[in-house]
C-alpha cells in the first residue's frame, strides 16, 4: 500500500476529516514522502511538468535586465538583496548571475542573491548548480527553521502554512523578491454551495463530506472571489493570501515580481477560472487528486485579486496585471531580444532559440496563460513608469 496513504489515513482516524488543504499538503509537502519533497527528478521535460528556466536560459537573462533596472530605479545602492523564493533546482539563479556579471557588473558588484530552499534534495541540485556563486558568497541559502520557509515548485518538505515568513534580511538593504510558479503550489480550500470539503477515508478509499465553510472562508468569496452555484466548486486559497501578506509587510524598500498561472476575480465573475483544481503526472492533467497520494502534483490556478489586496494592504503599490508575453516583450524588445540570440553561431541555432523564445511569450505556449504582479514599496512613481517589463503593454 501506498506509505503516504496510510499516514493520511491514520491521520484522519486520529483527527477525524480532514480539510482538503490538510489532504493536498500532506500529499505535497510530507518528508520523504510527498510530491515535492521526494526527490528533483519532477522537474524538466523528463519530468512531470517545466518552467519557464527549463525553456531556455533568456528567460533569465531578460529578468536579470529587470532587476539591473529596478537596481538602479532604487538609486543604484551599494548593496541589494535579490530574494528567490522557490528556486527549484537553480537554472533561473543561474542564468541571472552569470548574465549579470556579464552585462551588468555594477549591479552584480552590490547583488546578494538569497535562495529560500528548504527540499534537501533540490538543494543539493542548487550546490552544484551554482558552485561558483556559492562559494563566493554572491549566492546564499537562507537559513531559516522549515516551517517557516517558502513553498513553491519543489521548495519545501514540510507544512508552508508559515511560507516565507522570516526571511527578511536587513531592513536598510533594498529587496528584490522573485517568484516564479510559487503561489500556485499553496494548499486550497475547497468551497461548493454545500460548504467547505472534508476529506474522510472508508474502506481503503478517501471519500468527500461537506462542513458549513468558516467565516473566513465566506469572507475570501465576498470580497476576492465568487459564491459557487449549486454543482460548482470554487477554491478560496487562504494560505498563499497569508503568504503574501507576510512576503509585503517583509519588503521595506524595494520591489516584488511574482509570475505564475491564474485569474482575477472579474474573470470568474465573466464565468471563467471557476473550479481550477487540477493534478499533474508526466505532463498530462487529470482531475482526481486522491489518486497515488504523493505521485502527483496537485495545483490550482492563483487568485490575482487576492495576491493584489494582501501586498497593498502591506503599503505596496502594484502594477496592473500583465501577461508574461507582454512582461517578456517589454524587456526584450529595445534590443530585439539580442539576449536570446547572441550566443548563437550558426542559422540553425538561432532557428531554435527563436522557436524556445516563440513558447516564452506566444499564447500557443506560457505567454498568455502567465500573468505578471509587480509591486513596489518606497520607490518613485517616476521610476516604477520607466521599468521596460511595464512598458509593453502601455505602448498598445
Amino acid at each position: 500500500m501506498n506509505p503516504l496513504r496510510e499516514k493520511i489515513e491514520q491521520e484522519i482516524r486520529d483527527r477525524g476529516p480532514i480539510p482538503f488543504s490538510r489532504y493536498m499538503e500532506l500529499c505535497l509537502y510530507t518528508p520523504e514522502l510527498g510530491y515535492y519533497a521526494r526527490n528533483a527528478e519532477q522537474f524538466g521535460k523528463a519530468g512531470d511538468f517545466y518552467t519557464s528556466s527549463d525553456v531556455h536560459a533568456v528567460f533569465g537573462r531578460l529578468l536579470a535586465r529587470q532587476f539591473d533596472e529596478m537596481w538602479r530605479a532604487l538609486g543604484s545602492p551599494e548593496h541589494i538583496n535579490l530574494i528567490e523564493l522557490g528556486p527549484g533546482r537553480g537554472l533561473f539563479a543561474q542564468d541571472v548571475l552569470g548574465w549579470s556579471e556579464k552585462k551588468f557588473p555594477d549591479f552584480f558588484r552590490a547583488l546578494h542573491y538569497v535562495l529560500v530552499e528548504t527540499s534537501p534534495a533540490l538543494r543539493q541540485r542548487i550546490e552544484v548548480t551554482l558552485d561558483r556563486h556559492l562559494r563566493s558568497g554572491r549566492a546564499a541559502f537562507h537559513h531559516e527553521d522549515a516551517r517557516e520557509a517558502g513553498t513553491g515548485k519543489g521548495t519545501t518538505s514540510v507544512a508552508p502554512n508559515q511560507a516565507a515568513n522570516g526571511w527578511a534580511l536587513a531592513p536598510e538593504v533594498a529587496t528584490i523578491v522573485f517568484t516564479n510558479e510559487f503561489f500556485d503550489a499553496f494548499p486550497v480550500e475547497i468551497l461548493s454551495a454545500k460548504g467547505s470539503l472534508r476529506i474522510d477515508a472508508r474502506d481503503g478509499r478517501f471519500i468527500e463530506t461537506w462542513t458549513k465553510s468558516s467565516p473566513e472562508e465566506q469572507e475570501f468569496l465576498d470580497r476576492y472571489s465568487v459564491h459557487p452555484e449549486p454543482h460548482e466548486r470554487i477554491e478560496a486559497p487562504l494560505a498563499a493570501q497569508h503568504s503574501m501578506d507576510q512576503i509585503a509587510a517583509d519588503i521595506h524598500r524595494g520591489f516584488l515580481i511574482a509570475i505564475d498561472y491564474g485569474y482575477t476575480r472579474e474573470e470568474q465573475l465573466a464565468g471563467r477560472h471557476r473550479g481550477t483544481l487540477k493534478a499533474i503526472r508526466q505532463h498530462s492533467i487529470g482531475a482526481n487528486p486522491y489518486e497515488a497520494p504523493g505521485e502527483q502534483d496537485i495545483t490550482a490556478d492563483v487568485n490575482f485579486t487576492a495576491l493584489t489586496a494582501a501586498a497593498e494592504k502591506q503599503g505596496m503599490q502594484t502594477q496592473k496585471l500583465i501577461t508574461q508575453s507582454q512582461f517578456l516583450m517589454g524587456i526584450g524588445e529595445a534590443n530585439q531580444f539580442a539576449d536570446a540570440f547572441e550566443d548563437c553561431r550558426l542559422p540553425q541555432e538561432r532557428a531554435k532559440v527563436a522557436l524556445q523564445l516563440k513558447h516564452l511569450v506566444t499564447p500557443a505556449g506560457m505567454g498568455e496563460s502567465f500573468h505578471v504582479l509587480i509591486a513596489s514599496k518606497g520607490v518613485e512613481h517616476e521610476r516604477i513608469e520607466s521599468l521596460s517589463g511595464l512598458n509593453f503593454s502601455r505602448r498598445r
